[in-house]
């Protein structure tokens, strides 16, 4: 069977478990080929199917999600490696970086909380060359993820992997060679901010989903649930960074963070409670998608 063909047959077994049929079907097989989505609609079409083609489409029939099954997901035009250990990054979350870029903050000192795969604070370090930053997460497969995209996107030229190197918060340093230091550790661990010292700018996608939210079985049975639930109202991990960010922040910084589109008001709240002056960015849908905090005087 030509790829054509299969692409078509392929589209069609997918429909029922994804409304981007298409668009998958041929994302798997430019990944069976090892070529480019767009090499392949150019140039591939009339070839043979590859073998391991319909063992993908199954993978993606079971919901399993493309980036995972791919190992990439693409983010402000720059790939990035993703496993089941972080959040496959949702273009929604490019409002983050448009909002930094928009600070005209372009040296200093960057700090991503629970950075996933990287994609907020190296997309950010590679539009502001003259800054550098930390990410911090509490996962260390995640960090680990982090670090190697730090690596394959020349953020840091080589990297220091430091597995069980115990620090004194109980953080582990996943790497350090470079523009892009990379933490294991968690907000919620008593001190772990101690050494960290200021940051011009913060960007954190805490976990927002309510605890009971229908998700789809793409997300709810394979994307990392502590990266996604935070209590019945899916305000916890706000509740606990917010109040953080003063002691974080530089004389003049800005804090950014992502909110599910219902939330605005009440993480609106929990940060004037905390002393921060609030404004909001919409998403390209419209909704309210960043808040973003600077502290009032």
């Amino acid at each position: 069977m030509v790829i054509a063909d299969a692409l078509r047959i392929a589209t069609e077994r997918l429909s029922a478990s994804s409304d981007t049929a298409r668009l998958d079907a041929e994302l798997l097989m430019a990944h069976a080929l090892g070529v480019s989505r767009s090499d392949l609609l150019l140039r591939h079409m009339r070839e043979p199917e590859p073998e391991s083609y319909a063992a993908l489409v199954e993978r993606r029939a079971g919901h399993e999600p493309v980036a995972y099954i791919t190992g990439e997901q693409e983010f402000y035009g720059r790939p990035f490696r993703v496993s089941p250990a972080v959040l496959i990054p949702r273009g929604d979350s490019e409002v983050l970086i448009e909002a930094a870029l928009d600070t005209g903050i372009a040296q200093g000192r960057v700090l991503d909380l629970g950075t996933g795969s990287g994609a907020l604070l190296l997309t950010l370090l590679l539009e502001r060359p003259a800054m550098e930053g930390v990410g911090i997460d509490a996962s260390l497969p995640a960090a680990l993820i982090a670090m190697q995209n730090s690596l394959a996107l020349g953020v840091n030229p080589e990297a220091e992997l430091l597995d069980g190197a115990k620090g004194p918060t109980d953080s582990v340093a996943v790497g350090k060679i470079g523009r892009a230091r990379i933490i294991q550790s968690s907000w919620r661990k008593p001190g772990w901010a101690d050494t960290l010292g200021r940051f011009d700018l913060i960007l954190c996608n805490p976990p927002y989903v309510e605890d009971n939210a229908v998700l789809t079985p793409s997300v709810r049975d394979h994307e990392p649930a502590s990266a996604l639930f935070a209590g019945p109202e899916g305000l916890d991990d706000y509740r606990i960074v917010i109040p953080q960010l003063p002691a974080l922040l530089a004389r003049g910084g800005v804090a950014i963070l992502e909110i599910g589109h219902r939330q605005a008001v009440a993480v609106s709240a929990i940060a004037e409670a905390a002393g921060f002056a609030v404004s909001l960015r919409k998403d390209l849908g419209g909704r309210d998608r960043a808040i973003i905090l600077q502290k009032a005087h």
